[in-house]
């Protein structure tokens, strides 16, 4: 009963991070390893996406009633993300993506610098590409960063924000909602995976799923009350966060 309510929280605190700039599994991901020290990563996984997909899923659903999305772009995206993840999730069983770690510090770092750089970057909704070429671009935002989520995950949500805004020119409200129907379907496929192989406490994640919803609510509602300047704020501190924790595992774990 103990883990459940400590890891039911830590849900909900990741719901709220989530729901404004992605980075929910930073806070969740770990709580489960802590909790459970025992047992198979994989498990692990497959209980974070399945408690973190509704609140991702939520918050698409919030967005979408109050920021205008563009649809004939993001829809194709979403089902690029979807197979993306799909092949990612497969690789993951072919070869191990334990490279990666030294390098994603690297690359958020050079995320984080570029941001505090240009200080109006994602202050000003400017899509920069209409019709079939902001589809294309689109897609390949969802397919990479789909692949990437299936395969080794971390920072995710935060990817896409950024290159939503340096690519297509979104303000960071508009990206922060465009990625979430993104990510509602990576997670959607590789929660997929995780379930067909197993590999999911349904128990544990659906009482972890409400929590998430509930953080996922806030959140969302504190990023559409206060726009792209209070978005772009979480943010930086997001991709901070995530610098220390993946150099920490990285190097000095």
């Amino acid at each position: 009963m103990m883990e459940l309510l400590i890891v039911s929280f830590a849900s909900l605190v990741a719901g709220f991070v989530d729901s404004i700039v992605g980075g929910g599994g930073l806070i969740l991901v770990p709580a489960l390893f802590a909790v459970f020290p025992a047992t198979h990563p994989a498990t692990l996984f497959g209980v974070n996406k399945g408690a973190s997909v509704w609140g991702t899923a939520v918050a698409t659903a919030q967005y979408a009633r109050r920021v205008n999305l563009r649809w004939a772009a993001l829809l194709p995206a979403t089902a690029a993300g979807f197979g993306g993840a799909l092949g990612g999730a497969w690789l993951v069983t072919v070869i191990s993506p334990d490279f990666l770690r030294k390098a994603l510090p690297f690359v958020l770092l050079a995320v984080l610098l570029y941001t505090l750089l240009k200080k109006e970057l994602g202050r000003h909704h400017a899509p920069r590409f209409t019709g079939h070429a902001e589809t294309l671009v689109a897609c390949v935002i969802g397919g990479v960063l789909g692949f990437y989520d299936g395969f080794f995950g971390p920072g995710t949500g935060s990817f896409l924000v950024f290159l939503l805004v340096r690519w297509l020119g979104y303000d960071f409200l508009h990206a922060s909602a465009s990625a979430k129907l993104i990510n509602t379907a990576t997670n959607l496929a590789a929660l997929a995976v995780f379930a067909w192989t197993g590999h999911v406490w349904w128990h544990f994640a659906l009482t972890m799923a409400v929590a998430n919803v509930a953080g996922s609510f806030l959140g969302t509602r504190l990023a559409l009350k206060h726009g792209a300047g209070f978005v772009r704020i979480i943010f930086i501190g997001v991709v901070s966060a995530l610098i220390l924790k993946t150099g920490y595992d990285a190097f000095l774990k």
